[in-house]
Protein backbone atom coordinates (compact mmCIF):
# COMPACT_ATOMS: atom_id res chain seq x y z
CA UNK A 1 0.00 0.00 0.00
CA UNK A 2 2.89 2.44 0.90
CA UNK A 3 4.57 1.40 -2.56
CA UNK A 4 1.56 2.47 -4.43
CA UNK A 5 1.00 5.71 -2.66
CA UNK A 6 5.09 6.70 -3.59
CA UNK A 7 4.21 5.75 -6.61
CA UNK A 8 1.34 7.88 -7.48
CA UNK A 9 2.60 10.85 -5.46
CA UNK A 10 5.85 10.39 -7.59
CA UNK A 11 4.01 10.32 -10.77
CA UNK A 12 1.68 13.50 -9.94
CA UNK A 13 4.96 15.66 -9.74
CA UNK A 14 6.31 14.36 -12.83
CA UNK A 15 2.89 15.24 -14.15
CA UNK A 16 2.51 18.78 -12.51
CA UNK A 17 4.83 20.74 -14.92
CA UNK A 18 2.93 18.81 -18.36
CA UNK A 19 -0.03 19.77 -16.87
CA UNK A 20 0.51 23.56 -16.11
CA UNK A 21 2.20 23.59 -19.88
CA UNK A 22 -0.57 22.63 -21.66
CA UNK A 23 -3.31 24.61 -19.48
CA UNK A 24 -1.22 27.69 -20.76
CA UNK A 25 -1.59 26.41 -24.37
CA UNK A 26 -5.28 25.62 -23.87
CA UNK A 27 -6.30 28.91 -22.26
CA UNK A 28 -3.48 30.81 -24.04
CA UNK A 29 -1.34 31.89 -22.11
CA UNK A 30 1.37 30.54 -23.67
CA UNK A 31 2.16 29.76 -27.61
CA UNK A 32 4.02 26.56 -28.53
CA UNK A 33 7.62 27.84 -29.03
CA UNK A 34 7.28 29.36 -25.44
CA UNK A 35 7.39 25.33 -24.47
CA UNK A 36 10.30 24.63 -26.67
CA UNK A 37 12.95 25.10 -24.25
CA UNK A 38 10.85 24.31 -20.77
CA UNK A 39 10.17 20.57 -22.29
CA UNK A 40 13.45 19.83 -23.72
CA UNK A 41 15.40 20.42 -20.67
CA UNK A 42 12.83 18.78 -18.32
CA UNK A 43 13.29 16.07 -20.59
CA UNK A 44 17.11 15.74 -20.53
CA UNK A 45 16.98 16.60 -16.39
CA UNK A 46 14.46 13.39 -16.21
CA UNK A 47 16.58 11.71 -18.49
CA UNK A 48 19.97 12.31 -16.46
CA UNK A 49 17.96 11.27 -13.28
CA UNK A 50 16.93 7.63 -14.45
CA UNK A 51 20.77 7.39 -15.88
CA UNK A 52 22.37 8.52 -12.59
CA UNK A 53 21.53 5.68 -9.71
CA UNK A 54 23.26 2.55 -12.05
CA UNK A 55 26.71 4.59 -11.61
CA UNK A 56 26.32 5.60 -7.74
CA UNK A 57 25.53 2.40 -7.20
CA UNK A 58 28.31 0.96 -8.70
CA UNK A 59 30.84 3.74 -6.96
CA UNK A 60 29.05 3.88 -3.32
CA UNK A 61 27.06 0.65 -2.82
CA UNK A 62 23.26 0.13 -3.01
CA UNK A 63 22.64 2.22 0.35
CA UNK A 64 18.75 3.15 1.41
CA UNK A 65 18.51 6.06 -0.93
CA UNK A 66 19.99 4.91 -4.20
CA UNK A 67 18.25 1.61 -3.39
CA UNK A 68 14.95 3.89 -3.73
CA UNK A 69 16.27 5.50 -6.78
CA UNK A 70 17.08 2.45 -8.42
CA UNK A 71 13.24 1.82 -8.37
CA UNK A 72 12.15 5.35 -9.34
CA UNK A 73 14.63 5.36 -12.51
CA UNK A 74 12.66 3.46 -15.16
CA UNK A 75 9.63 6.42 -13.60
CA UNK A 76 12.36 8.96 -14.42
CA UNK A 77 12.84 7.09 -17.59
CA UNK A 78 9.29 6.75 -18.80
CA UNK A 79 8.57 10.79 -17.65
CA UNK A 80 11.73 11.99 -19.61
CA UNK A 81 10.29 10.09 -22.89
CA UNK A 82 6.53 11.24 -22.16
CA UNK A 83 8.18 15.26 -21.86
CA UNK A 84 10.05 14.05 -25.25
CA UNK A 85 7.16 13.61 -26.75
CA UNK A 86 5.60 16.96 -25.75
CA UNK A 87 8.77 18.85 -26.90
CA UNK A 88 8.31 17.51 -30.33
CA UNK A 89 4.60 18.16 -30.35
CA UNK A 90 5.02 21.46 -29.55
CA UNK A 91 8.06 21.37 -32.34
CA UNK A 92 5.47 20.24 -34.71
CA UNK A 93 2.70 22.84 -33.85
CA UNK A 94 5.07 25.78 -33.76
CA UNK A 95 6.35 24.60 -37.12
CA UNK A 96 2.77 23.88 -38.34
CA UNK A 97 3.60 21.87 -41.16
CA UNK A 98 4.98 19.01 -42.78
CA UNK A 99 6.58 19.86 -45.37
CA UNK A 100 9.03 22.72 -43.67
CA UNK A 101 9.79 19.68 -40.58
CA UNK A 102 11.41 17.76 -43.58
CA UNK A 103 13.44 20.72 -44.81
CA UNK A 104 14.98 21.18 -41.17
CA UNK A 105 16.25 17.76 -40.83
CA UNK A 106 19.45 18.53 -42.86
CA UNK A 107 19.91 20.64 -40.01
CA UNK A 108 22.37 18.63 -37.67
CA UNK A 109 20.31 20.83 -34.80
CA UNK A 110 17.49 19.27 -35.45
CA UNK A 111 18.21 15.81 -36.55
CA UNK A 112 20.03 14.80 -33.70
CA UNK A 113 16.74 15.15 -31.48
CA UNK A 114 14.30 13.22 -34.01
CA UNK A 115 17.06 10.42 -33.69
CA UNK A 116 17.93 11.01 -29.88
CA UNK A 117 13.73 10.62 -30.07
CA UNK A 118 13.58 7.49 -31.69
CA UNK A 119 16.56 5.69 -30.22
CA UNK A 120 14.42 6.39 -26.81
CA UNK A 121 11.47 4.46 -28.47
CA UNK A 122 12.36 1.11 -27.85
CA UNK A 123 13.48 1.04 -24.60
CA UNK A 124 10.16 3.23 -23.45
CA UNK A 125 8.23 0.61 -25.08
CA UNK A 126 9.84 -2.38 -22.98
CA UNK A 127 9.89 0.32 -19.75
CA UNK A 128 7.91 -2.40 -17.65
CA UNK A 129 7.93 -6.03 -15.54
CA UNK A 130 6.53 -7.89 -17.90
CA UNK A 131 8.87 -7.22 -20.92
CA UNK A 132 11.98 -7.72 -18.45
CA UNK A 133 10.65 -11.14 -17.60
CA UNK A 134 9.65 -11.47 -21.06
CA UNK A 135 13.58 -10.67 -22.85
CA UNK A 136 15.99 -11.58 -20.20
CA UNK A 137 19.09 -10.20 -21.09
CA UNK A 138 18.15 -8.96 -24.37
CA UNK A 139 15.87 -6.09 -22.38
CA UNK A 140 19.27 -4.30 -20.60
CA UNK A 141 20.86 -4.81 -24.63
CA UNK A 142 17.64 -2.63 -25.79
CA UNK A 143 17.82 0.07 -22.44
CA UNK A 144 21.51 0.77 -23.60
CA UNK A 145 20.21 2.43 -26.20
CA UNK A 146 19.45 5.30 -23.79
CA UNK A 147 23.06 6.22 -23.71
CA UNK A 148 23.14 6.52 -27.51
CA UNK A 149 20.23 9.04 -27.05
CA UNK A 150 21.94 10.65 -24.19
CA UNK A 151 24.94 11.63 -26.23
CA UNK A 152 22.49 12.92 -29.32
CA UNK A 153 20.58 14.93 -26.89
CA UNK A 154 23.70 16.76 -25.91
CA UNK A 155 24.24 17.24 -29.03
CA UNK A 156 20.59 18.66 -30.31
CA UNK A 157 20.75 21.25 -27.47
CA UNK A 158 24.22 22.47 -27.72
CA UNK A 159 23.76 22.72 -31.50
CA UNK A 160 21.11 24.56 -31.30
CA UNK A 161 21.50 27.07 -28.24
CA UNK A 162 25.30 26.74 -29.57
CA UNK A 163 26.35 27.68 -25.85
CA UNK A 164 28.03 25.19 -24.12
CA UNK A 165 27.96 25.93 -20.83
CA UNK A 166 24.23 25.18 -20.00
CA UNK A 167 24.20 21.63 -21.24
CA UNK A 168 27.34 20.98 -19.49
CA UNK A 169 26.05 21.60 -15.93
CA UNK A 170 23.54 19.47 -16.39
CA UNK A 171 25.25 16.81 -17.94
CA UNK A 172 28.05 17.00 -15.22
CA UNK A 173 26.84 15.21 -12.92
CA UNK A 174 26.64 12.15 -15.03
CA UNK A 175 30.12 12.79 -16.37
CA UNK A 176 31.24 12.76 -12.76
CA UNK A 177 28.94 9.43 -11.56
CA UNK A 178 30.99 7.78 -14.72
CA UNK A 179 34.26 8.65 -13.77
CA UNK A 180 33.65 7.58 -9.68
CA UNK A 181 32.63 4.04 -11.24
CA UNK A 182 35.83 4.01 -13.52
CA UNK A 183 37.81 4.63 -11.07
CA UNK A 184 36.02 2.29 -8.47
CA UNK A 185 36.56 -0.28 -10.57
CA UNK A 186 40.10 0.11 -12.11
CA UNK A 187 40.93 0.45 -7.63
CA UNK A 188 38.68 -3.29 -7.51
CA UNK A 189 40.98 -4.77 -10.09
CA UNK A 190 44.53 -3.18 -8.87
CA UNK A 191 43.39 -4.57 -5.67
CA UNK A 192 42.33 -8.21 -6.83
CA UNK A 193 45.48 -7.84 -8.75
CA UNK A 194 47.86 -7.15 -5.90
CA UNK A 195 45.87 -10.14 -4.00
CA UNK A 196 46.26 -11.86 -6.65
CA UNK A 197 50.08 -11.61 -6.99
CA UNK A 198 50.94 -12.52 -3.30
CA UNK A 199 49.13 -15.38 -3.20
Amino acid sequence: MRSIAIRIAVWTLLAVPGIWWLAGLVDGTALPMDLLRPTGELAVRLMILAMLPGPLVAAFGAGRLLRGWLVARRWFGLASFGYGLLHLATYATDVGALRPMIEELELPGIWTGWLAFLLLLPPAAISYDAAMRGLGRSWKRVQRLVYAAFALGLAHWILLDWKWQPAAIHFAPLIIAWGLRGWRRGRSRAIRSTIAQGA
